[in-house]
């Protein structure tokens, strides 16, 4: 049952943000850079769009950086975003599929010193599939995308399209972040597509080498730097 008192909302966010300042002390974390270069960046020097699968957004909350997160305007989304401001993450309310123009839009007024980050396969679905809206964003605003990819050695998981993922105290998460991708500006529906599409891949590939890490403790080879012009040619 959804809860939809805004007062029960409000508290339920306030318990869930102390729950989640818990749970971060009790899990610990192994990070791969050798394919982004160190991570998080300082935004004042260099801004990013950090992208997470829907079912790894609470992960998003580990970024010890300064960052606004889009979250949907879906009823669910509500609770996330108290959780996340009692956190202190930035919250832009939007979606691709319900107020997802207003959400855009309010990520490009973001305050210049804060990262962007982005569920490219949120709010419902298809799973692990990056909609067009991380791409636009890249595109207008010039900032490079760095896909996470996230493995856990125990995790509970939600029977929800997403599979939500929690780890289990005492668990490990491994991230793995991406080479950075910057889209040009000015690229028609082709291009953008092939970006599109070019993103999917690397962010794939890195939860590919996560779960593999958190699974058996070893660590896949770097993951290759994108090539877009190779890729756009190969897709010509």
């Amino acid at each position: 049952m959804k809860v939809r008192s805004p007062w029960v909302v409000r508290l339920l966010g306030l318990v869930g943000a102390n729950l989640v300042y818990l749970w971060r002390g009790l899990v610990g974390y192994r990070v791969d850079l050798r394919a982004s270069g160190p991570q998080p960046l300082d935004p004042r020097r260099q801004r990013c769009i950090y992208a997470f699968w829907h079912e790894s957004i609470l992960m998003a909350s580990t970024l010890r950086s300064r960052t606004h997160v889009l979250i949907s305007q879906h009823a669910d989304g509500e609770l996330i975003s108290q959780v996340c401001r009692h956190l202190r993450v930035g919250v832009v309310r939007g979606s691709t599929t319900r107020g997802g123009g207003q959400g855009l839009l309010d990520l490009f007024r973001c305050p210049e010193n804060s990262h962007l980050a982005v569920t490219p396969d949120g709010p419902r679905g298809p799973r692990r599939r990056v909609q067009m809206g991380l791409i636009f964003l890249a595109s207008r605003t010039g900032l490079p995308i760095i896909g996470v990819g996230v493995g856990y050695s125990r995790a509970w998981r939600a029977q929800s399209w997403d599979h939500f993922a929690v780890p289990w105290p005492g668990s490990t998460v491994y991230y793995v972040p991406t080479a950075p991708v910057v889209v040009p500006l000015r690229l028609d529906r082709r291009g953008l597509e092939r970006y599109r599409l070019l993103v999917e891949e690397q962010l794939r590939a890195a939860t590919e080498a996560a779960e593999h890490w958190a699974r058996t403790g070893q660590r896949l080879p770097a993951l290759p730097a994108p090539d877009p012009a190779g890729e756009l040619r190969a897709s010509a």
